[in-house]
């Protein structure tokens, strides 16, 4: 799974991304040789099974703070956007091909209005613009691929030769768009896939559409939510676009809590909606303190940063969170509690499971175990979140 940040220069997209991958602490021994240049590690947030077990866990990677697990989640930096990039304008190539690859979007909007189209300052911008042009982009770059060689395929249909759901999805396969996403909107779009010749230029962009609202879902993120004239722009942007989660935020005030937390100044989890002050701090630092607390964590229950990861992963993408364990024992050959915790598709199986944790676990599988009922379950039995499953096998 690969959560793409895009948005235009100036709204804060860097900072958010930063802000959402400064946990070092967290990070422990993940082989930082595979991570790309515009990629990062992100942590989406759950409550740990530990204090059910009565028990103190040891992840092998990220965090448990608090009874709260931090499981990691690569997220890409997507090159910024501009309006025109569908067709190669600003850095619209790179951001394409980043497109790609990403499972979910997190669009970061600069809800405050301070920044035009171009990322320039600007005052009284409206945000709803934004929101509006990256779909156009997406929809148009989507249209475009499927526009190639339609005539001869629609001809191709004409004469029988030729299947017209199976070749769009072979032209946007790069997407993971399958043959049941393609046939499903053209359903809704009542289409007849046996006569593509009678599809106007309209039909195929609304198709665009679809296929993008089933391949990329994307969440908005209200950032620079601590100045002036956010709120008017969160209300109407809410009204505008009820189909969205938007999510109000301030990704310099995560940034800096986070960072005040990695000096011992603050005591600070991700996603909280308060902290501790720990250290000692200046007049001056406590009066920014006292402005972050109360005019983003208070007013919009947190940050927004953790939030929106937690969102896209959980509500859009729909994953759920499982562990590994046994009945008997919790730990691993080495003495650490429930050392790992995977992120794994809504629907998956105990089956599912044991290929996600080692090809050799599903090769070998016989049966696999509820840890907290101690019941056997089938290969094809249904998990759930935060569900602690063992493995058996053959071997």
């Amino acid at each position: 799974m690969l959560i793409g940040i895009v948005g235009k220069a100036n709204v804060g997209k860097s900072t958010f991304f930063k802000a959402l991958t400064a946990a070092d602490v967290l990070i422990g021994n993940y082989p930082f040789a595979t991570i790309k240049p515009n990629q990062g590690i992100g942590f989406v947030r759950i409550d740990c099974v530990c204090k059910e077990f009565g028990v103190q866990c040891n992840p092998r990677i990220g965090a448990c703070i608090g009874g709260q697990r931090f499981v990691p989640v690569d997220v890409m930096d997507v090159a910024g956007l501009v309006p025109g990039a569908s067709e190669g304008k600003g850095m619209g190539n790179q951001f394409l091909d980043d497109l790609r690859q990403a499972d979910a979007f997190i669009h970061v909007v600069d809800m405050s209005g301070t920044t035009n189209e171009k990322g320039e300052p600007s005052q009284g911008y409206d945000p709803a613009f934004d929101i509006r042009f990256l779909e156009t982009e997406i929809d148009m770059w989507i249209a475009g691929l499927v526009r190639k060689g339609w005539d001869r395929l629609a001809r191709q249909v004409q004469q029988g030769q030729g299947d017209v759901v199976l070749a769009i999805s072979k032209q946007l396969s790069g997407l993971k768009v399958t043959e049941d996403i393609v046939k499903s909107a053209i359903s809704e779009l009542a289409l007849d896939s046996k006569k593509p010749m009678a599809w106007s230029a309209d039909s195929l962009q609304e198709l665009a559409s679809l296929i993008r609202r089933r391949t990329k879902p994307m969440l908005i993120v209200a950032n620079k939510m601590d100045l002036p004239g956010a709120d008017d722009n969160l209300r109407r942007c809410r009204e505008l676009f009820p189909n969205y989660l938007i999510i109000p935020a301030s990704a310099d005030t995560e940034l800096a809590l986070k960072e005040a937390a990695n000096k011992s100044l603050i005591d600070y989890i991700p996603g909280d909606r308060s902290f501790d002050v720990i250290g000692t701090v200046s007049e001056e630092q406590q009066r920014a303190l006292d402005f972050m607390r109360s005019n983003v964590l208070e007013k919009y229950c947190g940050t927004g940063v953790q939030k929106a990861l937690d969102s896209v992963v959980f509500e859009l993408l729909k994953y759920i969170a499982v562990f590994p364990g046994g009945v008997g024992k919790l730990g691993d050959q080495h003495g650490n509690i429930l050392p790992d915790c995977f992120l794994l598709p809504s629907g998956s199986t105990a089956f599912d499971f044991a290929q996600r944790i080692h090809t050799d676990l599903a090769k070998n599988f016989v049966a696999a175990i509820d840890v907290r009922t101690k019941r056997k379950i089938g290969r094809d039995a249904l998990l759930k979140h935060r569900d602690v499953v063992e493995i058996m096998t053959s071997k």
